[in-house]
């Protein structure tokens, strides 16, 4: 359960929005062509407390959906540049994104170590 206005543990539980582009429908339009668009976000999206073998389903039935998705390398980017939190976004669930964001986040480290 949230408290402080969306922080646990001293960690924000939202999307950074200082990283969101601003409206400009050029930006946004990708998302209007998801193979994911119109259907329930309960594929997306864990409900809370959903754990195991059950999340597990749900994550692989809802990235066969961003298999098919024209937009897939625009979702994906998406997500990993403003840190989505939660669900399925571009084919990764949270814990494959958070993955991928520490892996990059290492390698700037590094790389500014070694300059």
């Amino acid at each position: 359960m949230l408290s402080n206005g969306g922080v646990s543990n001293g960690v924000s539980e939202m999307a950074d929005i200082r990283r969101l582009p601003g409206p400009v429908s050029d930006i946004w339009d990708w998302q209007m062509q998801g193979a994911c668009r119109g259907m329930d976000s309960g594929f997306f999206f864990h409900p809370e407390g959903e754990r195991g073998p059950a999340r597990a389903n749900r994550e692989q039935r809802a990235k066969e959906i961003c298999e098919t998705c024209p937009v897939l390398e625009m979702c994906r980017r998406h997500a990993l540049e403003v840190q989505e939190p939660y669900g399925v976004w571009g084919g990764l669930s949270e814990h494959e994104r958070d993955l991928l964001i520490r892996g990059r986040s290492r390698r700037l480290k590094v790389d500014r170590a070694t300059v």
